[in-house]
C-alpha cells in the first residue's frame, strides 16, 4: 500500500509506532500488565471462609471483613466441641499474639503526645535499679516494637500447669533481662520476641505513670466501645470462650503478658477495631501507628517474621508483604497458642481489613500445603479483584527459626522428650 495516498500510517508514523514497542519490551512484565482493583461484594467472603475452614481443619472459626463501613461476619463450626452451635458475634476469642498491635497502637499515641520518644531507650523507663543489657547500642522502644532489640523469643518455659499467657509475671522478666545477654546490636538484626513486647508495655506504664491494663482501657479500648476486650474475663465470657478439640487449661486473668498476648477479644469488638485501622472508625488509627519503619534488605538477618510471607517491611508489631508500594500490599500479623491461630491482614489500597480466629481441630494439623495467613492475604485480595500474593519461598529461614526454637525448649528441660516448636508455641506466646 503506497503510504502516501493517505490509506495508511506514514512512514513517520510507523516509525513512532516501533520506537513505542521497543520502549515497551524494556518495561518489566509488572509494569506492563499491572493489576487492576475491581471490588467484589462482600458476600463473596462467605466462599472465603468456607475454604479457609475445611482447609484449617479447625472445630471452630470466625471471620470479620471490613471495607469501608461495610461489614461481612461469619462463624463456622462449633464454638465448643459437640455444641453444635457456631461461634457468635459474641463468642469470646483469644487474641494471643496480635495483642502486639494494641502495644504498637498505643506506642505510636505515647510517641504523638510527647509522653515517650521512639529512640527512648528502654533503660529510661525501667523500673528503678533495674540492669538493661547493652550490646555496641541500648535498646530503645522502637528495637523493642520492631523486634530487632536482640532480646530471646521467651525467657523460658512456663512452669508446668501455668495457664496459657500467664508467664512470665513482671518480676520475673525483669530479674531474667538483668542477666540477659543480647543475641545482637539492637537495631541491626530482626529476631521475633514475645518478652520484648511485655518489656515494651512496662515501660510504657512507667512513662506514663498509670497501670498498663488502665492505659489502654483509657487510650483504646474505651474510646472504640470494645467492651468485650480485656485481660480480667469474668465468667459470662469466660462461658462464651470459644475451645478446640483439646483441652487448654483454664480462661483467666492474663495481665502477665498484657503487652505481648493477653488479650480477649469478641468478632463484635474487632468489627470496631478493622475500622479503626482502616479508617472508617471513629476515632481512627494515625497512619504512624501501621506504617513501614524498618526494611529487611537493611539488616544483617531476620527471623520468626515470615509466618504470613517474607516481609517486605517492619512495622511497630506490623509486618508489610507484597510489595510497600504495591496496589497489593498487605499489612499484617499473626497469632497462635492455646488452641487458637488468629490473624489481621489490612489491603491499604482497598480501605479492607481482615480479622479470621481458629480453634485446633482433632487433628491439630492444616491440610498439607495450607497456610491460613497466605490464604488469606490472598482472598482477601481476591475481594478486591486482585491477584494472590507470589508464594516467595522461606523455608530455608522457617527451618532454622524452628530448629532454634527446638533447641532452647529442649535446652531448658533436658529430662524431657523432644517436644514440637507447635507445642511450644501453644505453651508460650504462639507466634
Amino acid at each position: 500500500m503506497d503510504s502516501r495516498s493517505g490509506a495508511g500510517p506514514t512512514l513517520k508514523t510507523m516509525r513512532f509506532l516501533i520506537a513505542s514497542l521497543f520502549v515497551l519490551s524494556l518495561l518489566p512484565a509488572a509494569a506492563q500488565t499491572a493489576p487492576v482493583m475491581t471490588l467484589h461484594d462482600l458476600k463473596e467472603a462467605d466462599t472465603l471462609g468456607a475454604d479457609l475452614y475445611t482447609d484449617s481443619g479447625a472445630t471452630g472459626m470466625v471471620l470479620v471483613v471490613v471495607r469501608g463501613d461495610q461489614v461481612y461476619f461469619k462463624g463456622y463450626g462449633e464454638s465448643v466441641p459437640g455444641s453444635h452451635e457456631a461461634p457468635s458475634l459474641n463468642s469470646e476469642v483469644r487474641l494471643c499474639s496480635l495483642t502486639k498491635i494494641f502495644t504498637s497502637d498505643l506506642l505510636a499515641k505515647l510517641v504523638s503526645d510527647g509522653t515517650v520518644r521512639l529512640d527512648g531507650t528502654l533503660k529510661s523507663y525501667s523500673p528503678e535499679d533495674a540492669v538493661v543489657p547493652e550490646k555496641g547500642a541500648p535498646i530503645t522502644l522502637e528495637d523493642l516494637a520492631t523486634h530487632t532489640a536482640g532480646l530471646e523469643r521467651e525467657i523460658g518455659t512456663a512452669p508446668r500447669r501455668t495457664p496459657h499467657f500467664s508467664y512470665p509475671d513482671y518480676e520475673t522478666r525483669w530479674h531474667w533481662l538483668a542477666s540477659a545477654q543480647l543475641k545482637f546490636t539492637p537495631g541491626t538484626q530482626a529476631f521475633y520476641s514475645n518478652v520484648g513486647f511485655d518489656l515494651l508495655s512496662d515501660a510504657l506504664a512507667k512513662a506514663s505513670h498509670t497501670p498498663y491494663d488502665a492505659l489502654l482501657d483509657k487510650r483504646t479500648l474505651k474510646p472504640l466501645r470494645m467492651w468485650n476486650t480485656t485481660f480480667y474475663p469474668n465468667p459470662a465470657q469466660c462461658e462464651r470462650l470459644m475451645t478446640g478439640a483439646h483441652e487448654e487449661g483454664p480462661c483467666t486473668i492474663t495481665a502477665n503478658t498484657e503487652g505481648s498476648s493477653g488479650l480477649y477479644s469478641t468478632p463484635a469488638d474487632m468489627v470496631k477495631f478493622l475500622s479503626y485501622l482502616v479508617g472508617t472508625g471513629d476515632p481512627a488509627q494515625s497512619d504512624d501507628a501501621h506504617r513501614v519503619y524498618l526494611l529487611p534488605s537493611k539488616l544483617a538477618g531476620q527471623y520468626g517474621l515470615d509466618h504470613a510471607g517474607r516481609p517486605s517491611g517492619i512495622g511497630l508489631g506490623w509486618m508489610h508483604v507484597g510489595g510497600n508500594e504495591n496496589i497489593s500490599h498487605i499489612i499484617e500479623k499473626t497469632g497462635g497458642g492455646a488452641g487458637f491461630t488468629t490473624y489481621i491482614a489490612i489491603h491499604p489500597a482497598s480501605h479492607s481489613a481482615l480479622f479470621v480466629a481458629i480453634t485446633e481441630g482433632p487433628g491439630r494439623r492444616w491440610k498439607p500445603g495450607f497456610n491460613l495467613f497466605k490464604a488469606s492475604n490472598n482472598g482477601l485480595l481476591a475481594l478486591a479483584g486482585l491477584p494472590p500474593l507470589p508464594d516467595v519461598q522461606t523455608r530455608r529461614v522457617r527451618s532454622r527459626d524452628r530448629a532454634a526454637t527446638a533447641m532452647k525448649v529442649r535446652a531448658k528441660n533436658p529430662g524431657t522428650r523432644k517436644r514440637s516448636v507447635r507445642t511450644a508455641q501453644r505453651t508460650v506466646g504462639g507466634y
